[in-house]
């Protein structure tokens, strides 16, 4: 099947957060102008049809007509272990799958599990915001490995890396990979570094890897887990909600295969009931998805492909490069000589299209945008030449 990521869905009015959330938008001051006009493009969603045997499968649940508690039946976890036999050559028994509600709670949860009030826990910002308030919001304490933006490309500190994993009080290292807002996909190389370092200086690890299906055409993600001959010490998220746009189904699954690491997650986790939903959902997309992963792969890619042009032709001081993984872009607008809220105004109040500050990932972010591309690509291209516009005094 062909599909048409080009043709426009109407959201408002759908419950949707980006399109319908004008309030609460406000309310954490992303903006102060929301109306009728504006292009949201700052949550990590998509405005674009999902796989056809998704559709199929959710109406076969809503048909059925009664939405109890629900069970995971074994085609559920086989169908998880089939995804990643194929896409990433990567092996894991049944048991080692512990579902979450989502990502964020599963971070949360690990947190809480792992490590004791005042612990430090190691992040590498610029990073997802939520990484930060799961670890302060449970009153620990944040220890950053900053990436290192180096010729246009974020590379990894090792030597700070090591320095901080090896202080007693760091006991948890949450991973970002693909990281997210950067889009660097870690090698070989350096996942199986930090793996080691933490293992040397008892550092567990609990790897989002929730954006691994989504690096360009001809790149390869590879799991930490994977790349480490010992994994006991390793926690992983994985999730469709990403892939397969699936966010409001809320179904995150995280592999665990050490026993005792196990328990004690779930322990902390305790009983968590899927959605029937969620369930056909994950059989459907890890069963019949990958034609439309691949298609929609194409199309980001051309869609980052177009972003990157209209900047070096229309907007030359935004610097900005195509992504190995996830489908953000990170654009630096340092090259305006702006502080951080001109340049918010210019884009959020002036062109009226909200993207991320880039502050909001840490103070290495203070002069970037983040954008979520998985849109129509006419959107696209309509935000950005309202964006355009807003700077074109500077140029």
């Amino acid at each position: 099947m062909k599909y048409n990521f080009d043709e426009f869905i109407n959201r408002r009015n759908t419950y949707s957060l980006k399109w319908d959330g004008a309030e609460l938008i406000k309310e954490f001051g992303l903006t102060e102008r929301y109306d009728a006009e504006t292009i949201p493009l700052f949550t990590a969603d998509m405005d674009l049809p999902v796989p056809q045997p998704l559709v199929d499968a959710l109406h076969k649940t809503v048909d059925h007509r009664i939405y109890g508690y629900s069970v995971f039946p074994d085609e559920y976890f086989a169908a998880i272990q089939h995804w990643f036999q194929k896409r990433h050559d990567w092996h894991f028994p049944k048991e080692a799958i512990v579902y979450s509600p989502g990502t964020v709670h599963a971070l949360n949860v690990a947190v809480k599990a792992l490590t004791e009030p005042g612990d430090g826990v190691l992040i590498q910002r610029p990073v997802y915001p939520p990484f930060t308030s799961a670890i302060e919001g449970n009153a620990r304490v944040v220890v950053n490995n900053p990436l290192v933006l180096e010729n246009g490309k974020y590379v990894l500190d090792l030597e700070d890396f090591e320095a901080k994993a090896a202080d007693d009080n760091t006991k948890l290292f949450i991973l970002c990979h693909p990281h997210n807002p950067t889009g660097k996909v870690y090698t070989k190389e350096e996942l199986s570094r930090m793996a080691e370092i933490c293992r040397k200086h008892d550092v567990l690890i609990i790897a989002d890897e929730i954006h691994g299906d989504l690096v360009r055409q001809g790149k390869t993600f590879m799991p930490m887990a994977k790349a480490v001959e010992d994994s006991s010490h390793i926690i992983t998220c994985t999730a469709i909600n990403k892939t397969f746009n699936t966010a409001g189904l809320h179904c995150t699954n995280v592999i665990i295969t050490d026993p005792d690491l196990r328990a004690k997650y779930a322990l902390e986790m305790g009983m968590q009931l899927a959605s029937p939903f969620a369930i056909s959902a994950v059989i459907a997309v890890y069963n019949e998805g990958e034609d439309w992963l691949d298609q929609l792969k194409e199309y980001i890619d051309g869609t980052m492909e177009w972003i990157e042009t209209f900047l070096k032709e229309k907007m030359p001081k935004v610097k900005t490069s195509i992504p190995d993984g996830t489908y953000v872009m990170w654009l630096d607008f340092g090259g305006y000589g702006l502080t951080p809220d001109e340049i918010h105004d210019r884009i959020y109040n002036q062109a009226n299209v909200l993207l991320e500050d880039g502050h909001l990932f840490g103070e290495e972010g203070s002069q970037f945008q983040r954008i979520c591309t998985p849109s129509p690509r006419p959107l696209i291209q309509e935000a950005m030449t309202r964006i355009a516009k807003a700077f074109e005094d500077l140029s």
